[in-house]
């Protein structure tokens, strides 16, 4: 029994390194945002960037732990038909005339979530909670991170309708593990959202907008690459582990032309800019006076008997399913059939 709670343990952890965006750029795409905020709000997200940072991940984590996370993560515009990311209700209220709450869920919440994950910060700020305040910081982060993915945006979200299995991780944790070091992530200074909502739904529609070059580039790029030059094997957490190859890698980024970039950059911007929203919409209280009562933010703990069923397209390049999958790595990990 604690052999299995330790492996349900442990692929929680590695979903979550490989989850959206992934491990490493969610870290980075947070860690970033703090750097575009105004003087009365920098010094509290400076003393408390590595909590920002190293908490970014939590939301996917918690997919796998709590009931009614993994909708927050996404949502398939395109499962409602031509042009739909135009026409959906922006406001969950009126988006619950249109649609019954159980059929938007399955098909993702993503920016109708944002915009309350931003109404929770708000009232946080107004109350000088200072755990709720980092807590939903990084959550905020998390979740608008995610809506920047052009593969959050589609029922096509790991390529398993094109015959692309595996582009999921492969756009959003791949080439930002790869490349990102060679980024520039300046985004400016932080500015007051009018209706952040809309802004909210701006960004998935300029991330849909992308999905048709972030799955025709990959074919174009597949053509030119034989399958053992596609792919190599990298050791992960005692894990051989199939990748995309560096070289395939950099043709697909190159042909890119800067679009992972570009959606992180955006990413970081957008977060800034709510955090400091959040921030003016509570009446703007004195964030450094919380500095003077420093408390321990007790890590967050995932209870649970068995992870969740959620959809994966986390860092699977092949056609196994993850049911196979996760025999696969019970076998090669405990020796049990």
């Amino acid at each position: 029994m604690r052999r299995f709670f330790g492996l349900i343990t442990l692929l929680i952890f590695l979903s979550a390194e490989l989850g959206a965006w992934g491990f490493f750029a969610h870290r980075k795409i947070n860690r970033q945002a703090v750097f575009s905020l105004p003087p009365e709000m920098i010094g509290f997200y400076k003393f408390h960037i590595e909590y920002i940072t190293e908490n970014a991940v939590n939301p996917d984590r918690r997919r796998y732990a709590v009931i009614g996370e993994a909708e927050k993560h996404f949502i398939d515009a395109d499962a409602y038909g031509d042009s739909a990311v135009y026409k959906l209700p922006r406001y969950w209220n009126q988006a619950l005339e249109s649609f019954t709450e159980e059929e938007l869920r399955s098909k993702g919440i993503g920016p109708w979530n944002v915009y309350h994950t931003k109404i929770q910060l708000t009232e946080a700020f107004k109350r000088k909670d200072m755990k709720a305040i980092l807590r939903l910081s990084a959550d905020l982060g998390h979740y608008i991170g995610d809506i920047h993915v052009p593969l959050h945006t589609t029922k096509n979200y790991n390529g398993q309708l094109t015959n692309q299995y595996g582009i999921h991780g492969f756009w959003e944790s791949r080439i930002p593990e790869l490349l990102s070091n060679d980024y520039d992530f300046f985004v400016g200074k932080a500015e007051y959202l009018e209706q952040p909502q809309l802004s909210a739904w701006e960004a998935v529609i300029g991330a849909h907008l992308a999905l048709d070059s972030v799955f025709q580039f990959e074919k174009i790029v597949s053509e030119k690459f034989p399958e053992d030059k596609k792919y190599s094997f990298e050791e992960r957490n005692g894990i051989n582990t199939k990748v995309y190859s560096r070289e395939f890698s950099i043709a697909y980024h190159d042909m890119l032309d800067g679009q992972v970039e570009r959606q992180m950059k955006k990413a970081i911007k957008m977060i800034a800019d709510f955090w400091y929203t959040a921030w003016i919409d509570s009446g703007q209280p004195d964030l450094n006076s919380l500095l003077k009562n420093p408390v321990v933010i007790p890590e967050e703990k995932f209870e649970f008997s068995k992870p969740l069923d959620v959809r994966e397209h986390d860092g699977i390049t092949s056609q196994e399913t993850p049911k196979d999958l996760r025999k696969s790595f019970l076998r090669a990990m405990w020796r049990v059939n």
